[in-house]
């Protein structure tokens, strides 16, 4: 049965998926073509320089607006990097990188949608009180109890990603008898537990990059479709990260071409989110994209 995944979805499935709704405060929205989430991390350590703006609120602004003229729908903030091997953060100097950013970036671009891209329940309801619209959590809930409950309680949607450990450990956890099927079972206990924490909307993220071999992140971008059993949106992460510029044998700085390059193989195969540095080139590829497919 999963010999062949690429046999889940037919090609127009793939190319065309079906329309999905998130609810956001109040508004409807149609993912019936694929979102960019342009990345903004608060922080002094991610391991890409470019998306570093350590808590500067002015610098945030200035991001933020490039992103939006660029064609971003969503702004991922964070404020404690996920790379492996990271430092660990602690809580409050968390909340003091993101709160700010947030509340800045949302008085002066009202219309745009925030997401917090953290795994700690507080942050996200200290996050979502400031203005931001989504939660973005690494760990799927496995690193905060209380994450589940917070989200169902703030009403807004979810991203949910595979992740097994932590960002200190991950890469000790790549061992899997079938990773595409191991990975389903994990999204729906973790989808069981959401919807039982009255969580309506559920994005899933598949974590590319995290506890995963280099093989196994191309593996999953090219058995994507295996994923839209789960009918939800599917979010793809796979910006600058070490899966694209140690295979090209590079650095971060580098891998823009390779980003695209994959970029495109994402969109083809459903992606319906893509979390990027780089915004222009993201939307560029997005473009061309539709003008082939749609």
């Amino acid at each position: 049965m999963f010999d062949d995944l690429r046999s889940v979805s037919n090609a127009e499935d793939t190319l065309f998926p079906p329309k999905i709704t998130l609810q956001i405060k109040g508004k409807l929205f149609a993912l019936d073509q694929p979102w960019i989430m342009g990345i903004i991390n608060s922080t002094p350590d991610s391991f890409y320089g470019g998306s570093r703006i350590a808590g500067e609120k002015k610098a945030a602004l200035e991001k933020a607006e490039t992103m939006i003229s660029q064609g971003a729908h969503i702004l991922d903030i964070g404020g404690y990097s996920s790379r492996p091997g990271a430092d660990f953060v602690p809580e409050e100097t968390e909340l003091k990188r993101v709160i700010s950013v947030i509340s800045g970036i949302k008085e002066r671009f009202p219309d745009i949608l925030i997401s917090i891209d953290t795994f700690r329940h507080r942050v996200a309801k200290e996050a979502v009180a400031a203005g931001a619209d989504l939660i973005n959590d690494i760990s799927g809930g496995s690193l905060d109890a209380q994450m589940h409950a917070t989200a169902g309680s703030l009403g807004v949607p979810y991203v949910c990603m595979h992740m097994i450990g932590q960002p200190q450990n991950m890469q000790a956890f790549t061992a899997y008898d079938h990773l595409e099927k191991e990975m389903l079972y994990f999204f729906s206990e973790k989808l069981r537990n959401c919807y039982k924490a009255g969580i309506k909307d559920v994005i899933v993220d598949i974590g590319l990059g995290f506890s995963k071999k280099l093989e196994q992140n191309y593996r999953l971008i090219r058995h994507l479709p295996y994923f839209k059993t789960l009918q939800l949106p599917i979010l793809v992460g796979l910006s600058r990260k070490s899966m694209i510029y140690r295979l090209l044998k590079t650095n971060p700085e580098e891998a823009l071409n390779g980003t695209t390059a994959l970029h495109m193989a994402a969109l083809m195969n459903g992606a319906s989110i893509l979390r990027v540095h780089d915004v222009k080139e993201a939307n560029e590829t997005l473009k061309l994209y539709k003008q082939l497919y749609t």
